[in-house]
């Protein structure tokens, strides 16, 4: 029987002269779709060989009929993008693996507006002649930040290298040894400062930093004194650390420059949402800091982005570094972070950036709309997926504010006749992955990090994966 099944294996050319073939031919490219019945074929011939039986191999259906389906779900799979949209009702507002900040509604249209065709990137319209791409966001950073001039890398890292590597090289750089700090993706700042071409020189004790151990370290190798915002974590109990001001008034006193890494980077106070101890970029500054270094798609709730803000003559000479053309960001990055820009200085900031709106979303508001989602979703599902509504946290997430939980009114999802874990497989599965949390054998919905026009579709594949399981549990009961 195998045998003859293999002599029925339709040529490539004739698969390809099918209306599925010359479809999905004219869809993709035609030798693309050739090499993938190629391989099809291949694994079918291997299958009939070490089979004794095709009828379980293929259900029945004609070899014809699997081919065309393999073909169809190989076809799909190439036309499916790897890089998707999904929706975040995990409850982590900076989701690293998930993008962290999305973009306001008016930074996406900016980049949408700037990429469809040609910009003034690198062109001075009032001159009509070549300009500088930093020039675009210097002076709206620094009123933003109270600072002299600004410019923008392609991450917060690349930032901290590039103005190691301008001020320090060769040169001694003071740091505590308690802001030596590990962020995701093993970026540490002594390998970091190894690769700038400074040497690093630790001050102080873990948990106990003075003053007086950076001015005992100060000798006429010393370069710079960094000081290191601990993003991703706090030392808490017998602990001193000195102020911003104060490492600007020695670093002063020495006629040496100071930097501080602000990692996530505030542009406004946070604390009225209970978020507190992220420090803001203007306070570090006006304490005297020569040149500060934040991201843009973290607290900032823009795209990716370093962004470097300080004294004039600092910034112009982290400018002229050669190393800033290999760090340097597009257009796309500079449209969005324009915009988003704007948004803080118009004072909208709270209503319209993503990650500060999700921030400030109030106990109240996240219940009525907890309330009413419930109830839709129990309908939908036909009660086979009971949801309730219990009280927990939001956290900010991307390695900001650890510790800190925001209090939050949390769906709590249990499917009668299914594990919390297929459930969120179907979630997961969805035509828009929607990610959520396992918890207690329960699936987690937070609606702190879900926009509300995406409330629909988490109930649209809730109703799929209900209307599945009744199915399967009739056809047992047959």
């Amino acid at each position: 029987m195998p045998n003859e099944m293999l002599r029925q294996l339709p040529s490539i050319e004739s698969v390809l002269s099918t209306p599925q073939g010359l479809r999905l031919s004219a869809e993709l490219n035609r030798d693309l779709v050739r090499d993938l019945l190629r391989r099809i074929m291949e694994e079918l011939r291997e299958e009939l060989t070490n089979t004794d039986s095709t009828q379980s191999l293929f259900e029945g259906r004609p070899i014809l009929d699997e081919i065309e389906k393999r073909l169809s779900e190989r076809a799909r799979a190439l036309l499916k993008p790897s890089l998707r949209r999904v929706i975040n009702a995990t409850g982590v507002i900076l989701h690293t693996n998930l993008g962290r900040a999305p973009l306001a509604s008016k930074a996406a249209a900016a980049v949408s507006n700037i990429v469809s065709g040609y910009s003034n990137l690198e062109y001075d319209l009032d001159k009509g002649a070549r300009g500088r791409r930093e020039s675009h966001l210097s002076d709206l950073v620094s009123r933003l930040c109270g600072s002299e001039a600004a410019i923008v890398t392609n991450n917060n890292a690349a930032a901290v290298l590039l103005v190691l590597n301008t001020l320090a090289e060769g040169g001694e750089v003071l740091v505590s040894r308690g802001e030596l700090i590990e962020i995701g993706g093993s970026f540490r700042i002594p390998e970091i400062m190894e690769k700038s071409g400074a040497v690093l020189r630790e001050v102080g004790t873990t948990n106990r930093t003075r003053i007086a151990d950076y001015e005992q370290a100060v000798t006429d190798k010393t370069r710079l004194i960094l000081r290191v915002h601990p993003s991703n974590y706090r030392i808490i109990g017998f602990t001193e650390r000195p102020s911003a001001s104060e490492i600007a008034e020695l670093a002063s006193r020495h006629r040496i420059d100071s930097f501080e890494d602000l990692g996530s980077g505030c542009l406004i106070d946070l604390s009225p949402y209970g978020i507190k101890d992220e420090p803001v970029v203007s306070a570090s500054l006006k304490a005297g800091i020569s040149v500060a270094s934040f991201s843009g798609d973290k607290m900032l709730g823009g795209p990716q982005a370093g962004i470097i803000a300080g004294s004039r003559s600092v910034v112009d000479r982290v400018s002229r570094n050669p190393l800033m053309r290999a760090l340097r960001v597009d257009k796309m990055t500079y449209a969005a972070l324009e915009a988003t820009l704007r948004l803080y200085e118009c004072g909208k900031a709270e209503f319209e950036v993503p990650v500060i709106k999700a921030m400030a979303a109030s106990q109240r508001n996240l219940q009525d709309r907890a309330s009413v989602f419930c109830s839709r979703f129990r309908a939908a599902t036909n009660g086979i997926i009971d949801a309730t509504i219990e009280e927990g946290e939001s956290i900010v997430g991307g390695g900001s504010a650890p510790g800190v939980g925001i209090p939050t009114p949390l769906i709590t999802l249990r499917g009668a006749s299914f594990s919390a874990a297929s459930l969120e497989s179907g979630f997961r599965s969805n035509d828009v992955p929607i990610l959520t949390r396992l918890d207690r054998e329960c699936v987690i919905i937070d609606l702190r990090t879900v926009e509300m026009d995406e409330e629909e579709a988490i109930i649209n594949a809730a109703a799929l994966i209900a209307s599945s399981a009744a199915k399967t549990m009739a056809s047992a009961k047959d």
